[in-house]
């Protein structure tokens, strides 16, 4: 399987675009990410279907 997104990657949520997010690590299938603007809040998690580079615009 190959990994789509690497370590320290600014990526986006598809629900909530506008929240930028940077992975910290990558385990069996599942991104972990820092939010950008408070790094200190517990690490989220994605799957990579969840996942985006760019904000989608709608």
């Amino acid at each position: 399987m190959e990994i789509k997104f690497k370590d320290g990657q600014e990526v986006y949520d598809r629900i909530r675009p506008s929240q930028k997010l940077i992975i910290s690590r990558y385990f069996k299938g599942i991104y972990y990410c820092k939010v950008v603007e408070n790094l200190r809040r517990k690490e989220l998690i994605f799957f990579e279907r969840e996942l985006t580079t760019r904000i989608s615009v709608r």
